[in-house]
């Protein structure tokens, strides 16, 4: 089953989003035919080609209702399925951490719960979060390091990670989570720090703008490139057995090297132009831990490819030319 057939129907939940969008990309070149859902019925216009070509139809689902995440099951009878909806800030999880938790540990269940009931032969892929295992990880991670999620998002996906192996050692259900650590695109919301920085350089560099605010600069993260990151996630639904893993470059940087990085790019000097603001310091500001990634390169053949100076590359090219995709 290595290879993807026109039959194979494949539902992507949170369509709208960064990943959403590059997955739905990726899988209609490979011939499946895509059911995107979102809470609204509102399409994008990135969606519009994909629409056009006829690869993808959009769904209006309230993933927390758990009969309308079966009557869109039972109406599409989907081969596989990607879950990639849910709240994805831990700084806005920290403000709402019930609903954070119920978008992302209710709809993972409710899907799981769902699938049940069809017939067998369908595959679930969970989007994961390297925030699972909380920050100063001593050791290099894998899946079977203990969770230790230090906020509420990493919390609820924590949960979300443990729900998956549970119904598949309970139901025997093919459900797998592919631990994401930070992986990037022009897609990125604004509210998160990668795209603030690359927005600020962009402004500063055409006189929009003066001075950059950033929070703690010694944190130290996993930088990857989203189009690549989705590949790694169709691949993990063609094993024969369903198994977690770790989609990372295995590489660190400091956040600072990031901003360096970016006004680099632009032709600044980024100390000339980043306030540090004390107020935008997180509660448990820690690091990413290290990635072990070689699971993904010796069962996947996946390895990512693009790190992070090539990741700021892109994302200020896009960003000066205003090509959001």
């Amino acid at each position: 089953m290595a290879n993807s057939s026109c039959s194979q129907l494949a539902l992507v939940t949170g369509i709208t989003g960064q990943d959403g969008y590059y997955l739905a990309s990726h899988l209609a070149n490979l011939g499946y035919q895509v059911v995107g859902t979102s809470r609204s019925n509102d399409s994008n216009p990135r969606l519009e080609k994909l629409i056009e070509g006829k690869s993808l139809v959009l769904e209006k689902l309230d993933l927390l209702d758990v009969n309308a995440v079966q009557r869109v099951l039972n109406k599409y009878k989907p081969r596989t399925i990607f879950h990639l909806a849910g709240q994805s800030s831990v700084g806005m999880s920290f403000e709402d951490p019930e609903g954070t938790f119920s978008s992302i540990v209710t709809t993972t269940r409710n899907l799981l719960d769902a699938s049940l009931q069809q017939s067998s032969g369908l595959r679930i892929f969970i989007a994961g979060s390297s925030e699972i295992f909380g920050i100063n990880q001593k050791e290099t991670v894998t899946c079977s390091t203990p969770t230790n999620p230090q906020n509420p998002y990493g919390t609820a996906k924590a949960d979300a990670f443990h729900l998956v192996r549970e119904s598949r050692k309970i139901h025997g259900i093919y459900a797998c989570t592919g631990v994401l650590f930070s992986h990037e695109s022009p897609l990125r919301p604004q509210h998160f720090v990668s795209q603030k920085i690359i927005r600020g350089a962009c402004a500063i560099a055409k006189g929009k703008q003066d001075k950059l605010h950033l929070g703690n600069l010694s944190t130290k993260r996993d930088w990857g490139w989203a189009p690549e990151y989705v590949k790694a996630m169709e691949k993990m639904l063609t094993l024969e057995e369903p198994r977690d893993f770790i989609l990372a470059t295995g590489k660190l940087n400091r956040l600072e090297a990031f901003v360096a990085q970016a006004f680099a790019v632009v032709g600044l000097d980024w100390q000339k132009h980043v306030v540090i603001d004390e107020q935008l310091f997180r509660p448990n500001d820690g690091s990413h831990p290290l990635a072990d990634t070689k699971d993904a390169t010796q069962y996947l053949g996946w390895t990512a490819t693009t790190t992070m100076t090539g990741v700021v590359k892109n994302m200020v090219d896009a960003c000066q030319s205003h090509v959001h995709h």
